[in-house]
């Protein structure tokens, strides 16, 4: 590989960085679709020229874009994201009944063989995927239908479909995630769907703490070399899974705070994880105005702070769960961008860090498409 590339999603439109092997010097380009909530922008892993955006506004709704050069031009494709069959209802935040309603894009999942085939996680949550580069969407609705729905509610954000991690060993195999339900595990390419939530405890949220659904899971990932090692960032708790989700236990260990976004495996060591503590989940900020990210090399439990190049006094940002990349050059760079609307960058493995670019509008989502 000769160079990266970050796709960065904002409140007012989306950025797109570009470097060398050596991330020492970036250009930047944008703002793409000024103006509008970019709630995620991700390129194809097999053709570098595709990219798909979610584009969304509180008067205009989603709108769906894709580029076939990089992001240099795009064109607004397949828009009509329906629900198949009834739809029923799902807990709201007053424990009534909600009717299922659409209202975004939360994340776009491009397949790992196929630049024309990309999954959508939605709010309601539900998972949809298109086959034609973005033209028509179809619901995978086995996943909405499962028996547990009627049980999923909102969390603070709204009830989103916020991650899908494709099995690079099994291409059946998908897990999602959903705030605030849980995670749940397809085996046959998204018909059928069982939670796997087992490990996980609520006990703040739900009358039974460890309920098989309603907890609210913030983020997992996954090695691409080891898809049944599973890493999760929930609510509270850093978690982990060896079995393919099956069970869950905590790996929190010494950090300040495990309440927290993002979470990020390094590309080379499947045993190195990062994390940002932020303080609490009403106090989104980190822990004494210091911004952290915590690394972990055993896989969880150890922690260490890395701070060189980060404000460490009076920085009261906040890190989504979406917006933290990691590129698989060697060494190993992770990038990270905050609700002040700086993208940090460090081609160390975390060791240095450094603000490629300030002052953007507060960023939602940071994704790292390699360059031949």
């Amino acid at each position: 590989m000769t160079g990266v590339r970050l796709f960065v999603g904002t409140r007012k439109g989306a950025f797109i960085l570009t470097s060398d092997a050596a991330r020492q010097r970036w250009e930047v380009s944008g703002p793409h679709f000024a103006g509008w909530e970019i709630y995620h922008i991700k390129g194809s892993p097999v053709d570098p020229n595709r990219v798909y955006a979610s584009q969304s506004s509180g008067w205009f709704g989603q709108v769906m874009q894709r580029s076939d050069d990089g992001g240099q031009t795009w064109t607004t494709v397949g828009n009509k994201f329906e629900y198949d069959g009834p739809t029923g209802t799902h807990l709201w935040y007053d424990g009534t009944q909600h009717p299922w309603e659409f209202k975004r894009v939360w994340h776009l999942e491009p397949s790992l063989t196929d630049p024309d085939t990309v999954y959508a996680g939605v709010e309601d949550a539900a998972l949809f995927r298109s086959t034609d580069a973005g033209q028509t969407w179809h619901e995978l609705s086995g996943l909405r239908n499962h028996e547990s729905g009627q049980f999923w509610q909102p969390g603070a954000g709204g009830m989103c479909l916020h991650t899908i991690l494709l099995d690079p060993a099994d291409p059946q195999r998908i897990y999602i995630a959903i705030s605030a339900a849980g995670v749940f595990k397809s085996e046959d390419g998204g018909q059928t769907w069982r939670p796997t939530n087992r490990g996980l405890h609520s006990p703040y949220v739900l009358p039974d703490p460890k309920a098989e659904v309603g907890h609210c899971v913030h983020r997992i990932a996954m090695h691409p070399d080891r898809p049944n090692v599973l890493f999760m960032q929930k609510h509270w708790d850093i978690m982990r899974s060896d079995d393919g989700g099956e069970n869950w236990r905590e790996v929190s260990g010494n950090l300040p705070s495990d309440f927290g976004f993002p979470i990020a495996v390094h590309a080379h060591q499947p045993e190195t994880i990062y994390v940002v503590p932020i303080k609490s989940d009403s106090e989104h900020f980190p822990p004494e105005g210091k911004l952290r990210v915590y690394r972990s090399r055993t896989g969880g439990d150890t922690w260490e702070a890395l701070t060189d190049g980060l404000p460490q006094q009076d920085c009261y940002v906040n890190i989504l769960r979406d917006a933290m990349a990691v590129d698989s050059l060697q060494p190993c760079g992770v990038y990270f961008g905050t609700t002040g609307g700086q993208v940090y960058a460090s081609a160390s493995e975390g060791d240095r860090w450094t603000a490629v670019v300030r002052d953007l509008p507060p960023v939602v989502s940071v994704e790292v498409q390699m360059l031949p």
